[in-house]
């Protein structure tokens, strides 16, 4: 996974967390050729349909993180938090369709300055991946980062685990400037870019397929 490296300056560059070129924007004219003939279709009939009007009210969905923190082991901060995470109906159909979901974590730190805008220090990203097994009916959890697998007998449970994080290490702290104040933040979100075409589509024109949560920021005491 790699520690969070600094973000500007000679001395400071991006870390993405995932290697160049490991495909995280989806192909969709590669990837369709591997869906069941099933999925196929309900696909291009999602993508065709009409937006529907619900007379009743929709299920809320949605990501809230609800904590995070940072602690220091061995000069190494390590990240931990939780989020509850609830998906759209027509997420929860497209999942059970076999339509896998991409979900993005992005963690920044802050640099807080007195006389001048606050400073970007480094940002870290990490990828997760969740699918159903039809098969199996197990959920499917992924971290695109580490290649780390975890199956889940409930859609309950999976939502649960990809909502977790424990000890994510993220920066060396001896990178730290002494006497300076620092803030983490984080923003979980669905990675609507790595959708199907269609359903990417209806992510422009309804709710049901953007899932953001708020930035969540916390002090780091070093």
């Amino acid at each position: 996974m790699g520690f969070i490296m600094p973000a500007s300056g000679k001395a400071r560059r991006q870390h993405q967390g995932v290697p160049a070129g490991s495909g995280l924007l989806l192909r969709f004219s590669g990837w369709i050729r591997h869906l069941a003939p099933r999925s196929l279709t309900w696909m291009i009939l999602a993508g065709m349909a009409p937006l529907a009007v619900h007379a009743g009210p929709a299920r809320a969905h949605g990501i809230e993180i609800n904590e995070a923190h940072t602690e220091l082991i061995d000069d190494v901060l390590y990240l931990s938090a939780s989020a509850t995470i609830r998906l759209s109906e027509p997420m929860i159909d497209a999942l059970h369709e076999g339509v896998p979901l991409d979900f993005r974590l992005r963690i920044e730190i802050i640099r807080q300055r007195e006389f001048w805008a606050d400073d970007i220090f480094a940002t870290l990203g990490q990828l997760y991946r969740l699918e159903y097994q039809a098969l199996t009916q197990q959920y499917l959890i992924i971290n695109r980062n580490s290649g780390s697998r975890h199956s889940i007998p409930s859609l309950e449970a999976a939502l649960s685990v990809l909502g977790t994080v424990v000890r994510l290490p993220i920066l060396d702290a001896n990178l730290l400037d002494s006497g300076a104040r620092y803030v983490g933040r984080i923003l979980f979100k669905l990675d609507d870019d790595a959708l199907p075409v269609p359903l990417r589509l209806r992510s422009y024109v309804t709710t049901d397929w953007r899932m953001k949560s708020e930035w969540f920021t916390w002090s780091i005491q070093d």
